[in-house]
């Protein structure tokens, strides 16, 4: 991009200001060199990291990089061999301890440009646990950093106490009179005594200094020597395993450098981003659509650099005219459009959010290029009309497709004939280039030029004549006016003077002036009709939101109940599965009858009536009652039973179907009339009593016989009679199949129940019980 233009257009304020959200260096160093870049690729990367972060922050707000600090310098010392401090080291440690966290948050993130930050964070635990057991917090090296310190300074304080308590002892009693204070001192890293100058030859030892005056002579008593040097001795191998230590450390720093670099540029990375999204949270600013095309749409668009009550405006360009003039009094805001147009665009090709309103649109310029002055009138000395024009020939020579151009006063600066002809030869020129241009004047030859040029639109920036102050409201379609007789006259300048000046100008003039009053009159009204609609859609968005809002609750209130009604049946079907159990372990304990058989069903059947109504989607068709009699044959919809009806329970709501020996209870409203159905007449007479008998008799033994007999324990000939008489009420009841328990045992009373039951006359076949029912232990007979 232009570096002219970017400085013109206040991009490094935009970037300093990022770079005051940042947290530690090296994120402000990315701050600082944040460039804008015409690679869509890069431009799409870019906002991607601030949409994911800022989607990050709003989930959780207190996420960041913690204690992380700028470890660059040490790392690259301990890469060069150099040792480091110990609050080198404590950086090292609190950075390493900031990644951790930050890449176990960062694990499961489901974004992916974070989860893939997260991946260049390294924990490094073996270096964290090795620094934690060497630092304490102020960093100082504690005495588990290696196996020999803590001796060592054992050694150095044991050296010390027999030191000072020997010098204590001399200045306590034997030195006393020749001492100028009776107190121990440090001179040259050796403790000493202060002594009297006229007692020297009463105290043996090593002078190491003398006051100023002569009088005391610092001297190091000769009985204490040897202790000193012992202490001293016993520094020296301290600070010698102090070095080891440290030099070991920076070389455990220096074989993970490209770790610890990895992990710094990432922490550096989401802080960054982390400013990107606190800065477009701190303006209100949102992602602007990439436009295919290069047409400009931003909406309530806000210069970043305005402070206190500022006014959005809408900017429109390239979607059918390439070049817009704004027209409009000094201070309106012309300008400060310009600059809204190139500094947003100039964020967005640097990924960040823009001032604006949803919707708004940019597209990805090859180049943005500006010759704008200061806003305050003060600088309008400062910009002559070359400098201008050198700018803009540098423009001219640079500007194609795809770029955009933005210049302020164009044409200023000399004879307003002349520049007017040369503004319009510029606009021509750009026009044909392909490159979208926004101009600003003050000459009412280009408000015509714009009304009648294609490609080319008017726009006008609003004054507030009562107040005299800009409305900075931005109209595009028509050309503005510099106001200049109706501020003279706000003023107080003489009327006549006014009036003069008015009388000066052309019938045309006042005529094109006469008819863009009467336009704008009618554009405010139509204005005030726009935004009476637009407050009534605001008023329909609003019912819509609420009726969409009370759907949604009426969604969830559905699939709470859902929930819970699917909770409910879960519960009654794990009842019905207990119930099926106990069945089951009844029919192996050989104690299922029918009637406990009908119970079971009876309360499964219970069951299934509590669970929830779940309404179905069509409408069922009506059916008709219909009243069910003893013996009628019928079937039932749901499950498929037939049979003849054998009961009828609870008032005629619930029966009994009755076939080969089972029977089964559902409601009369799921049963159908099965073919030959009828029930049976009484023309039959005294010859169906006996059948009647029959049938009761069945019935009974039906509700009787168990489905198994259970042999073991009994002796043969008590087990032979009690498997004749089974084998009897079984045939009574209608039963098909039946198992015989008799275990394994040595055989005996197996062989015996076989050769027993094969013989019975209701004894169709019979086999040996397969996995499942018993093995050999069990036989399987089939009436």
């Amino acid at each position: 991009m232009d570096q002219r233009s970017t400085v013109l257009l206040e991009f490094p304020a935009v970037r300093a200001r990022l770079a005051e959200a940042t947290s530690f260096l090296p994120s402000r160093r990315l701050a600082e060199g944040l460039e804008p870049s015409s690679d869509p690729v890069i431009v799409a990367r870019a906002l991607d990291e601030t949409d994911q972060m800022r989607a990050l922050l709003e989930e959780r707000p207190g996420v960041g990089i913690g204690g992380a600090h700028d470890i660059g310098p040490a790392i690259e010392r301990a890469a060069r061999g150099g040792r480091l401090e110990p609050a080198q080291f404590l950086e090292i440690a609190d950075t390493l301890d900031a990644a951790s966290r930050l890449a176990t948050m960062l694990a499961d993130e489901r974004r992916p440009l974070l989860r893939g930050l997260g991946q260049d964070l390294h924990s490094l635990p073996a270096l964290r646990s090795t620094l934690a057991r060497s630092f304490d917090p102020v960093g100082e090296l504690l005495d588990t950093a290696s196996p020999r310190l803590g001796g060592l300074r054992v050694a150095v304080r044991v050296a010390y106490d027999r030191l000072r308590r020997r010098l204590d002892a001399l200045v306590g009693a034997e030195l006393g009179s020749a001492l100028q204070e009776p107190i121990v001192t440090l001179r040259n890293g050796r403790y000493v005594v202060p002594v009297k100058a006229e007692a020297r030859a009463r105290v043996k030892g090593i002078v190491h200094d003398a006051s100023g005056s002569g009088q005391t002579l610092f001297i190091e008593p000769l009985v204490v020597v040897e202790l000193g040097n012992a202490w001293r001795e016993a520094q020296v191998a301290e600070a010698v395993e102090v070095a080891r230590i440290l030099d070991e450390l920076s070389a455990f720093v220096a074989a993970n450098a490209a770790d610890l670099r990895e992990t710094l540029g990432a922490l550096a990375r989401f802080d960054f981003w982390a400013a990107k999204a606190a800065l477009s949270g701190e303006m209100g600013a949102v992602r602007p659509e990439t436009a295919e095309r290069f047409e400009v749409t931003l909406l309530s668009a806000r210069h970043p650099g305005l402070t206190g009550r500022v006014v959005p405006i809408d900017i429109r360009l390239g979607d059918g005219y390439t070049a817009l003039v704004v027209t409009g009094p000094n201070t309106g805001g012309k300008t400060v459009t310009l600059r809204t147009l190139g500094l947003l665009s100039l964020m967005h090709q640097a990924g960040l959010h823009v001032p604006a309103a949803p919707g708004s649109r940019l597209p990805i310029w090859l180049d943005v290029f500006a010759d704008i002055g200061d806003e305050q009138s003060i600088a309008q000395s400062l910009s002559t009309f070359s400098g201008h024009l050198r700018s803009i020939t540098r423009i001219v020579e640079a500007a194609g497709p795809g770029t955009l151009v933005l210049l302020d006063e164009l044409g200023a600066g000399t004879d307003p004939t002349e520049g007017s002809a040369l503004a319009q030869a510029l606009l021509d020129h750009f026009i044909r280039a392909g490159t979208l241009i926004a101009a600003t004047t003050h000459y009412a030859e280009l408000k015509a030029y714009a009304h009648t040029t294609p490609g080319v639109r008017n726009a006008a920036v609003e004054f507030d004549l009562e107040t005299l102050s800009p409305t900075y409201r931005l109209t595009i379609g028509l050309p503005g006016g510099s106001q200049a007789f109706a501020i003279a006259e706000r003023l107080g300048l003489d009327q006549s003077i006014v009036a003069d000046a008015r009388s000066r100008l052309t019938e045309s003039q006042r005529t094109f002036e006469a008819t863009l009053a009467a336009i704008r009159t009618t554009e405010g009204e139509t204005g005030d009709a726009l935004d009476r609609a637009r407050a009534a859609e605001l008023r329909a968005a609003d019912q819509l939101r609420i009726a969409e809002e009370e759907r949604r609750r009426a969604r969830r209130e559905r699939d709470e109940a859902v929930r819970a009604a699917r909770a409910e049946a879960e519960r009654i079907v794990e009842d019905l599965r207990a119930e099926v159990s106990t069945a089951r372990q009844a029919l192996e304990r050989e104690t299922l009858t029918a009637a406990s058989l009908d119970d079971a069903v009876s309360r499964a059947e219970a069951g299934l009536e509590r669970l929830p109504a779940v309404e179905p989607n069509p409408e069922p068709e009506p059916v008709v009652p219909r009243t069910w009699r003893l013996g009628e044959r019928a079937r039932s919809r749901s499950g498929g039973w037939e049979g003849r009806i054998a009961a009828l329970e609870r008032g005629g709501k619930r029966a009994t179907l009755e076939a080969g020996g089972m029977r089964v209870t559902v409601d009369v409203d799921d049963l159908v009339l099965a073919s030959g159905g009828e029930a049976t007449t009484d023309r039959g007479g005294a010859a169906d009593a006996p059948a009647s008998s029959a049938s009761a008799l069945r019935l009974d033994r039906a509700n009787s016989v168990a489905s198994s007999l259970d042999l073991r324990g009994a002796r043969v000939d008590e087990a032979l009679e009690a498997l004749t008489r089974y084998l009897d009420d079984a045939g009574l009841a209608g039963l098909s199949k039946v198992m015989i328990i008799h275990g394994l045992g040595t055989g005996a009373l197996r062989d015996a129940v076989r050769a027993e039951a094969s013989d019975h006359p209701l004894v169709r076949a019979l086999r040996p019980g397969e996995r499942g029912e018993g093995g050999d232990g069990a036989t399987i007979v089939e009436l």
